[in-house]
């Protein structure tokens, strides 16, 4: 349990009451998700949303992690036997680990320093003379040991650190230089050879692209700061002056001081960039893993390629892989239109996926000529991103589902499946592999990994999983269920058929009352022998369901999908003590569309099919594309040519924008100007005013943050790795 005064400050935090805080608390400690708290646990904590949720369990492990540190020092400095009543008071009522670790520093075991080594040879009554204001005869060398004394009683002053820590903070100025030597070929980090800037505002991308370029050997990094008004205020703390102690005080600053703070302003400093960073990261992939779905069509997945020809993969409208084969509509035209016209009239796809890589829009105008001349307009050609693609297809997960299949044809089908549903396709891939973030190889890695697997959990858990049909890496995201329980699943599925009842889940062999309670909401089963199983109707509340139909005067069949039934039911008859009006508006809301995806309808994206690469795009074309990665400075732009397009901040509307967020999101169509391409360096400049300024600065356009799009590993010959050109030989 929290204290009081930690419970106090939570609620200033995060901005919601102390009951809210503790009822969280206590179904956290129950073992329930954040999702599941959210859902299905609204009255207990009075409708708070999952972010809220979310702060209030970071917070609580904050504070958690901060009280059991307070009882290690507390227990060390009680052996030391110097615990006082008041200093015991003051850890208690100290909120912030820096602070605590200050309060610590006098009494933390040290290695031998000049302090020590003074106070052995007997010079700390001489260091006390002069801390208490005399002016005591002694030798040069017998001043320096007491001054080494004093130097140390001030750095371990919590208050003079606090304060050179804040110094740091809010006054210092980021200085970058070159390292020497100098780089011989250019590199992208030239602006900054020589660069300044406050620490308090300089922008976490730019901070995060100085320290790469640290990491990288080309800058030398460090933070500059005025030590005079400095020095002024720790005399100012101690409340002692003199010559001897102006002395002590400029050593404690300078060896004792600015290196330690200096290193914890920056550590601070980079991991409040790296939180900014994987909240970029976070919402994009968010948009990325909630975008629409194609749904339940049959698809034909092409991965384009040019020397090795392109895979070709068919799945049903569930997603199960029915086939493979190799064309080469580069080199032989004729011969791949005869097996993709042939595979189009045999499986009669409803659309056909075209990786957007290299080769891409060329291979997309082929399918589309191919379709024109058959007559079957009606089947849609969407380019589908590449990104993660070759992750997937070298991973576990991908060897599982297909062990017998070359990894480019995994590649493939996760193309195809990638449009029938991005959400269920994409968690077998690892978020920083697709390709949406910001600097996200150089943030804090478990910072990352915790919030990204926390966005995809949400996400998961947001829209629902058929659990007939969900692969184990989905399954392992849903509230409760985990690997271990997400494999156990499949198991159960292969040995038993299909799931007819979520009550069936409870013959899952570990899956026991808690995770049933947890997860079955989540779960859904289409064509269920009763109806609420396809909602998101948790079982607990069955019966009450079943109630409400018996007082509207229908069947629960009926009732289930009747919005004019759903209508007659008045929720206030149902409040009880457990259930309050938050549940019941959601149980009617799932009553009139059950099972409902919270995602968008799908809209094919359209490209311009006179703009297909890089050297078709000139200056002011208009071009529609859709926005692939969101970060500080700006939006990627796919427009159709194997490189995004960078929107620079300054160039994302009419209006002044401070956070491209608030504008745009990844997966967003958007219509844009070209104002500057650098065909050499492979960069196009774009803009989303309505009256662009032309010229613009293709250099600063880096192809999605310095990147090009990834190509997976390719065939050395045509046919090679068990392929055919016969569309039949496996399909």
């Amino acid at each position: 349990m929290i204290t009081e005064k930690i419970l106090a400050r939570m609620c200033t935090e995060i901005g919601v009451g102390a009951r809210q805080i503790a009822a969280v608390e206590k179904l956290l400690g129950e073992g329930c998700t954040v999702p599941f708290i959210a859902r299905y646990r609204k009255e207990a904590h009075g409708n708070l949303d999952e972010v809220q949720i979310g702060k209030i369990k970071e917070r609580l492990e904050y504070y958690g992690e901060l009280e059991d540190r307070k009882k290690t020092i507390l227990k060390s400095i009680d052996e030391q036997g110097k615990l006082t009543e008041e200093l015991e008071q003051k850890i208690a009522d100290c909120f912030q680990k820096t602070a605590l670790e200050d309060i610590y520093q006098p009494y933390k075991p040290k290695r031998r320093t000049r302090a020590q080594i003074a106070k052995e040879k007997g010079f700390e009554p001489l260091a006390d003379e002069i801390w208490d204001g005399g002016e005591p005869q002694a030798t040069d060398e017998e001043l320096q040991y007491a001054r080494d004394i004093i130097a140390e009683r001030i750095a371990d002053d919590s208050t003079v650190r606090g304060l050179v820590r804040r110094a740091f903070a809010t006054k210092s100025v980021v200085k970058s230089v070159v390292a020497s030597p100098k780089p011989e070929q250019p590199t992208k980090f030239e602006q900054y050879y020589d660069f300044s800037e406050p620490i308090a505002t300089i922008p976490s991308h730019r901070y995060l692209a100085i320290r790469r370029g640290q990491n990288e050997g080309v800058l030398w990094v460090r933070l500059e700061l005025d030590k005079g008004p400095v020095i002024e205020d720790i005399i100012d703390a101690i409340g002692r002056d003199g010559e001897q102690i102006r002395l002590a005080a400029e050593d404690a600053y300078k060896r004792l001081l600015a290196p330690s703070c200096e290193i914890d302003v920056t550590v601070e400093k980079k991991l409040a960039a790296d939180r900014e960073a994987v909240e970029v990261f976070a919402e994009n992939l968010r948009h990325l893993l909630l975008a629409s779905p194609l749904g339940e069509k049959s698809v034909l997945a092409i991965d384009p390629g040019i020397r090795t020809g392109c895979k070709v993969a068919m799945m049903d409208a569930t997603g199960k892989y029915l086939g493979k084969t190799v064309i080469f509509p580069m080199q032989k035209p004729e011969e791949a239109e005869k097996v993709v016209g042939l595979i189009v009239q045999k499986y009669k796809p409803e659309a056909i996926a075209v990786g957007n890589g290299t080769a891409g829009r060329e291979t997309e105008a082929f399918v589309r000529g191919v379709l024109k001349r058959l007559g079957r307009q009606d089947v849609m050609v969407v380019s589908v991103s590449e990104a993660g693609a070759s992750v997937y297809s070298a991973s576990e997960i991908a060897r599982q589902e297909f062990p017998d299949l070359d990894l480019t044809v995994r590649g493939a089908i996760s193309i195809g499946r990638r449009l029938q549903d991005p959400l269920a396709e994409l968690v077998k891939i690892d978020p920083k592999a697709i390709g949406v973030g910001q600097y996200q190889h150089d943030v804090h890695q478990p910072l990352l990994g915790a919030k990204l697997d926390e966005v995809v959990v949400s996400c998961v858990n947001g829209v629902g999983v058929e659990l007939n049909t969900a692969s184990a890496p989905l399954l392992e995201r849903v509230s409760g269920v985990g690997a271990s329980l997400a494999k156990a699943i499949v198991e159960w599925r292969n040995q038993h058929g299909r799931f007819r009842s979520r009550e069936q889940l409870k013959e899952v062999r570990g899956l026991g009352p808690k995770a049933f309670e947890q997860c079955a909401g989540f779960l859904r089963i289409r064509g269920a022998e009763n109806p609420l199983d396809s909602s998101a109707v948790h079982p607990e509340r069955y019966a009450l369901v079943e109630q409400m139909a018996r007082d509207v005067g229908v069947s629960l069949k009926e009732l289930v999908g009747n919005s004019a039934a759903a209508a007659k039911i008045d929720v206030r008859r149902y409040i009880t003590n457990e259930v309050g009006e938050p549940t019941l508006k959601d149980i009617v809301q799932e009553l009139v569309k059950p099972g409902r995806d919270p995602r968008k309808v799908f809209e094919m994206p359209r490209f311009r099919e006179d703009v297909t690469k890089i050297e078709d795009v000139k200056e002011g074309q208009k071009l529609e594309g859709i926005v692939t990665n969101v970060t500080a400075f700006g939006a990627f732009v796919d427009i159709g040519v194997h490189q995004d397009g960078l929107v620079h901040l300054s160039e994302l509307s009419d209006h002044y924008v401070t956070d491209p967020k608030s504008v745009v999101k990844a997966g967003d169509k958007i219509t844009v100007t070209v104002i500057g391409v650098d065909r050499e360096r492979g960069r196009i400049s774009l803009s989303a005013k309505s009256k662009p300024v032309f010229g613009g600065s293709a250099g600063a356009a880096r192809t999605n943050g310095g990147q090009r799009r990834e190509r997976r590993t390719s065939f050395s010959s045509p046919g090679a790795q068990g392929f055919s050109c016969n569309p039949f030989a496996g399909l």
